[in-house]
Order: structure tokens, then C-alpha cells, then sequence
């Protein structure tokens, strides 16, 4: 068990930057933050993004240690790509209510139900879940992803319910899907989503396709009740980008309120808020500056931050990453 009593305290950033600058040269170690970690992790950062394009700036890197600041099945993802360096998360009970709506015998017998289906996992899924499907995705490109499987095979989705409804609007396909969901993103509702819209007429809207009000924009915007050049239904690492180009104008954030610190950072000029203030990840939230320290020091075998997978789930589950990248989708970025 991970001793929360030798967890160091800082009372300020300069403090916590220069003791994570050293840790890091001493251990060769590379420190990634997800979008939706607290400032002074992102800030800290090597790198900050979306988990599977950290995972892949990780594979690339020379370090022999990639510290994640995530959830758990982000750093599964960094070892299933990384399998020879040492992967840390500064919390390993840092869960996802999202990957933890479906388990690999679920995926099985949902399989057996239906013989011959493909089956698709967003990449919000633990190891043991990618293992047992055919393709992963992201939410930049589970329409493409989906629109290489032949006509007429049956298409199994999981684990997000709001993106696989996306896709199958999108697509035209028929697709069954697991009925799962991201707590933060299933609280920002359509009821909010139009109350914010009617404060706010002239800002523009980003999206994640995750959220509960997915459906809402999609169906307001068909009906020519949101500005088609002013909604964008987008991943994070997409909603980075429009910021950058968003003027001095204000942009209304559909997904987890950390992004708002990259989307500041991407444009100072912009006013960005969120559809819900209270869509905060508590899970993304147990990695703190302490935790971070703690993990960077403790040095040895057998660390309690270490994250392994086991060689025959993570060569199953790289094939379904691998399934992915030979579609030959552009963007590999996005959540």
C-alpha cells in the first residue's frame, strides 16, 4: 500500500516544479498529464493531452520511466505500447466509471451472443477489455473507424452509449451498443446544455460526443436552432485546437471542467466556461502534486505505483490498437 504520511506538502508551484525537475533527471523519467488533471499537474507536464496520444508520445520517448497523471486504464495503454519501460500513476486507485461499466467476460459473452459481429472498444477501456474486441477507438475517429467495417457486419460498441449513438447517426449503421457511461460527462444534460445556450446566444459551443447532451446539440443543430459554424461536437484534443482560433471571443465547454486550463493556456484571449461547472472528475482529481513527488522517489523493485499487464492480454489488446492505426486514420489524438 502507497504510505499517504511520507507524501510531501508544497505551498507553491516554483517549490513542486523544481523538485519534479530533478526527480525526473535523476529517474530519466517522462511526466504526462491527461487534459482533465488539476493546473499544476498539466503544468508540470512533459506533455499534456489526450491518454492515447501520451501513450504514443511515450513509446517514442528515449525515458526509461513514463509517469502518467491519469486514470488507471491510461497507463495500461502506455504499457500495452511501452512494454519495456517502467509505467507509473501516481494513484493506482485512480478508476474510470466509464472503463469499469464493462469487463472482459462481459465482452465475451456478448461476443457469444452474437457470432460473426465486429466488435469496437473506445479506447476508455482497461487492457483486459481491449484484448477481447477487434478494434479500439477515439472519439476523433470512431465515424471513420466505423465506416471501414463492411456493410452488412453486425457492429458491437463499447463502452460509451452517448459516442456510439454518435457514430451510428453519423454513419447511417445500425449498431448495438453497451450501455455504458462517463458520470461527469452524463451529468452535463441537454436541459443545461439549453439553459447555458440561452444565456449565452453568441458563444460557440464545443462537445464532447461522450456527453449527456450529445444528442440534444445533434438534434438542435438539424433543426436550425444552433449555428452550424458556432457547435462543434469534438474529442479534447480537437477542442485545443478550435480555442487557438476562437479570437477574443466565448466558448461554452461541454466535457470535464480541466480542459478549461488548456483551452486558457491555447488562447488568453478568449473567455471559455463550462456548461456545467460541477462536471469535475474526481477520479482525474486523486492525482496530486504529492502523489506525483511520491511516485518519482520511491526507487526499487516492487513500487506501488508500478503498472503492469500481463504479455498475453497486452499483445491481444496492442492488435486492436494496431487494427486501428491500419484504417489509416489522420487523427489519432482525441478522446
Amino acid at each position: 500500500m502507497i504510505d499517504s504520511s511520507q507524501q510531501i506538502g508544497f505551498s507553491d508551484y516554483a517549490s513542486f516544479d523544481e523538485r519534479v525537475r530533478h526527480l525526473k533527471v535523476k529517474r530519466d523519467a517522462i511526466v504526462l498529464a491527461h487534459n482533465y488533471q488539476v493546473p499544476w499537474i498539466q503544468d508540470v507536464a512533459d506533455h499534456v493531452g489526450d491518454s492515447l496520444a501520451l501513450s504514443r508520445i511515450a513509446a517514442e520517448s528515449e525515458a526509461e520511466v513514463i509517469v502518467f497523471c491519469g486514470v488507471h486504464f491510461m497507463a495500461e495503454t502506455a504499457k500495452i505500447l511501452s512494454p519495456k519501460k517502467q509505467v507509473l500513476i501516481p494513484d493506482p486507485l485512480a478508476g474510470c466509471s466509464l472503463a469499469d461499466t464493462v469487463t472482459a467476460e462481459q465482452v465475451r459473452a456478448w461476443r457469444e451472443e452474437h457470432p460473426g459481429a465486429v466488435v469496437v472498444a473506445y479506447v476508455n477501456t482497461s487492457a483486459a477489455v481491449k484484448a477481447e474486441v477487434d478494434l479500439c477507438c477515439t472519439s476523433s475517429n470512431a465515424v471513420e473507424i466505423v465506416r471501414s467495417i463492411p456493410e452488412g457486419r453486425e457492429i458491437l460498441f463499447l463502452p460509451d452509449y452517448f459516442l456510439g449513438s454518435h457514430v451510428a447517426r453519423e454513419t447511417g449503421r445500425e449498431i448495438a451498443l453497451w450501455m455504458g457511461e462517463c458520470h461527469v460527462h452524463a451529468g452535463i444534460t441537454p436541459v443545461t446544455l439549453r439553459t447555458r445556450l440561452a444565456e449565452q446566444p453568441e458563444a460557440q459551443l464545443l462537445v464532447h460526443p461522450e456527453c449527456g447532451c450529445t444528442s440534444a446539440a445533434l438534434y438542435l443543430l438539424g433543426a436550425g436552432e444552433l449555428p452550424a459554424e458556432r457547435t462543434h461536437i469534438v474529442s479534447t484534443g480537437s477542442m485545443v485546437d478550435l480555442a487557438r482560433a476562437a479570437g477574443d471571443g466565448h466558448v461554452l465547454v461541454a466535457t470535464e471542467t480541466g480542459i478549461i486550463h488548456q483551452l486558457k493556456a491555447a488562447n488568453p484571449r478568449a473567455t471559455f466556461e463550462a456548461v456545467n461547472p460541477r462536471a469535475v472528475c474526481q477520479y482525474m482529481k486523486m492525482i496530486t502534486p504529492e502523489k506525483l513527488v511520491a511516485a518519482l522517489e520511491f526507487e526499487g523493485p516492487n513500487s506501488p505505483y508500478e503498472i503492469t499487464v500481463e504479455e498475453s492480454i497486452r499483445q491481444r489488446a496492442l492488435a486492436a490498437v494496431e487494427a486501428m492505426i491500419a484504417v489509416g486514420t489522420p487523427s489519432l489524438t482525441g478522446e
